[in-house]
C-alpha cells in the first residue's frame, strides 16, 4: 500500500502522519485516530449522562474509561462503515479524496474486515455495563446505519447525525440509574442541537463539492441564515441542558453554571465566517471545549 502524506482536514503534523508506522498509517486514517474531534463529540454525551445521573469521575472511574474506550473504537467504526457508503462521492470531493478507501489505500473488504473487528471490541466494552445500557446502546444502531444515506435525500442529514452521535447520553444514564427518565432525554435532545450547530458549520467547508456531486446538508440549506440559525441551535443546546439539570433535581441556580460554555457558544458565532474553510474547521474543533464546559457544568451541578 502507498503512504499519503496528509488528508486535508486532518491536523497538520498529527504523529499519525509522522510518526506511526507506515504500514498502519493507512488503517489510523480509516479509523480518524489522527482527528480526535470526532472521538471527543461522540464521547461528551456519554459522560454529561453519567455526569447527571450523579455518578462523578473520582468515585466511579472505571465508568468514565469504559465509555472512552467505546468512543474510541465505536467512532472509528461509523467512520469506516461511512466511508465504505461514500466511498464514491469522496473521491469527487477535494477534502475527502485522499481518504484511504477512495485513495486505493485500503479495499472495501478489508475495510469491512476491519469494521467488524472494531465492532467486536465495541461489543466487549458494552458487555461491561448493566443490561439495560446494553439494550440501549444496541438501540442506536439503525440510526448509525441509516445516517451515511441522509446526506442523499434530505438536507437535514446532521438530525441523524445528531440522532446517532448524542446517543450517549442515553446509554451514559442508564448505565448509572438502570432505567431511562426525562433528564436524559432532555439532555439527548439538547446533544441533538448541538450537533445541528457544529456539524453545520463544518459542513460549509464542502458545499462547493456537494452542489457539484449532488448530495445535500443543512449548510447548503441555510446557506447566508447559517450563523442566525447557529444562534438558535446553540441556544436551544443550553435552554434544553438547563432543564435537564432542573429535571434531575438541580437546584434553580444550577443552570447559571452554562455561563462559560454560552461564551463560548457565543465566541464560536459571532467570529464564524461560513466562506472560511479554516476558519469554519477551527470552530467546529472548539466544540471540544465547548461540550467539556458543559460536562464541568453537569459535575459541579
Amino acid at each position: 500500500m502507498t503512504d499519503r502524506t496528509h488528508i486535508a482536514d486532518a491536523v497538520k503534523g498529527n504523529w499519525v502522519d509522522h510518526r506511526a508506522p507506515a504500514w498502519s498509517r493507512p488503517w489510523l486514517r480509516l479509523a480518524r485516530i489522527e482527528r480526535p474531534i470526532g472521538t471527543w463529540l461522540l464521547l461528551l454525551p456519554c459522560w454529561w449522562g453519567l455526569a447527571l445521573a450523579g455518578a462523578m469521575p473520582w468515585e466511579r472511574p472505571g465508568l468514565y474509561i469504559l465509555f472512552a474506550v467505546g468512543s474510541v473504537v465505536m467512532r472509528a467504526a461509523g467512520c469506516v462503515f461511512n466511508d465504505i457508503v461514500d466511498r464514491n462521492i469522496d473521491g469527487r470531493v477535494a477534502r475527502t479524496a485522499k481518504r484511504p478507501i477512495p485513495s486505493g489505500d485500503v479495499s472495501v473488504t478489508g475495510a469491512a474486515a476491519f469494521m467488524a473487528g472494531l465492532c467486536l471490541i465495541g461489543l466487549a466494552v458494552l458487555l461491561q455495563l448493566n443490561w439495560a445500557a446494553v439494550w440501549t446502546g444496541i438501540a442506536s444502531l439503525g440510526l448509525v446505519a441509516i445516517y451515511p444515506f441522509m446526506k442523499r435525500v434530505t438536507y437535514w442529514p446532521q438530525i441523524f447525525l445528531g440522532l446517532a452521535f448524542n446517543w450517549g447520553a442515553l446509554v451514559g444514564w442508564v448505565a448509572v440509574t438502570r432505567a431511562l427518565e426525562a433528564p436524559a432525554v432532555l439532555l439527548y435532545v439538547a446533544g441533538i442541537f448541538w450537533t445541528l450547530g457544529y456539524d453545520t458549520i463544518y459542513a460549509h467547508q464542502d458545499k462547493e463539492d456537494d452542489v457539484l456531486v449532488g448530495v445535500k446538508s443543512s449548510a447548503l440549506k441555510l446557506g447566508n441564515a447559517t450563523p442566525a440559525a447557529i444562534a438558535v441551535f446553540y441556544a436551544a443546546t443550553l435552554a434544553l441542558v438547563a432543564a435537564a439539570m432542573i429535571a434531575s433535581a438541580g437546584a434553580a441556580w444550577t443552570p447559571l453554571l452554562l455561563a462559560p460554555a454560552a461564551a463560548h457558544f457565543t465566541w464560536q458565532q459571532r467570529t464564524l465566517d461560513i466562506d472560511d474553510g479554516d476558519n469554519c474547521l477551527a470552530r467546529f474543533r472548539a466544540n471540544r471545549d465547548a461540550g467539556l464546559l458543559i460536562a464541568a457544568a453537569l459535575l459541579i451541578a
